[in-house]
């Protein structure tokens, strides 16, 4: 469906990659009618020859994919880019998901899916990503070895700069400016990723990842506490 007179502005450049053309058709059309603008790819390597030539903002990717498969896909994607990742996945492929959102995808749609839940899930992201920037602050966030400035967008522990996804910064940011206070997982969806609703796990597999790159010991977090039954608490070490 091309643009017409009196369309609304587009709001942004999605590269949908899946290897079944009715499903890249529909996902276009309604996309193309939500505004934004849409490449198609049918294979890993096209849309990663399409993303060298122009990058998008934000990659609709089919984790079952002939050749290079979406989770491969992701991985490169990831070596030199931040951009968000919605992936399509099937009913059974849990396992495939979580590799997913351990490689750096904001969120997975499982198929047969609504292409209108899509489209929410596509705007809600790029409308997280196009939030204005906080006010300066005159200090950072700041936990012992652990610093994070929001305004420059870069946090480090010790003196190596961390390699966070969009999410993980996000989701360090709001723990470190909500000290000892605990979230459910669905108040952290909301609250982070601005979304009413969602898959909890996505939270869970952000939480595992973050662990991994700021605690001593993943295994026995100190920082980013469990509160069983309820959801995730940040403990700062002493002044």
């Amino acid at each position: 469906m091309e643009g017409k007179p009196g369309q609304a502005e587009v709001r942004g450049r999605v590269l949908v990659v899946d290897d079944d053309l009715t499903v890249r058709d529909v996902v276009r059309r309604y996309l193309e009618g939500a505004g934004h603008q849409v490449r198609l790819a049918g294979d890993g390597e096209q849309a990663l020859a399409l993303f060298e030539q122009a990058a998008a903002d934000l990659v609709v990717l089919d984790l079952m994919l002939p050749g290079i498969d979406g989770l491969e896909v992701c991985r490169r994607l990831r070596r030199h880019s931040a951009v968000p990742v919605v992936m399509l996945t099937a009913l059974g492929e849990e396992e495939d998901r979580v590799a997913g959102l351990q490689l750096g995808a904001d969120d997975y749609v499982t198929k047969p899916f609504s292409p209108r839940e899509l489209v929410l899930r596509v705007n809600s992201v790029l409308r997280r990503l196009r939030l204005p920037a906080p006010p300066p602050r005159l200090d950072q966030f700041a936990d012992g070895d652990l610093r994070l400035d929001p305004v420059a967008r870069r946090a480090t522990r010790g003196a190596a700069e961390l390699a966070l996804t969009t999410r993980e910064f996000d989701l360090l940011a709001f723990f470190l400016g909500h000290p000892g206070e605990v979230y459910t997982r669905a108040k952290l969806l909301e609250l982070v990723w601005g979304w009413d609703f969602g898959d909890a796990a996505t939270v869970t597999v952000h939480v595992r990842r973050l662990r991994e790159k700021i605690e001593p010991d993943p295994a026995n977090p100190v920082r980013i506490a469990t509160v069983w039954g309820v959801g995730y608490r940040y403990d700062p070490g002493p002044a």
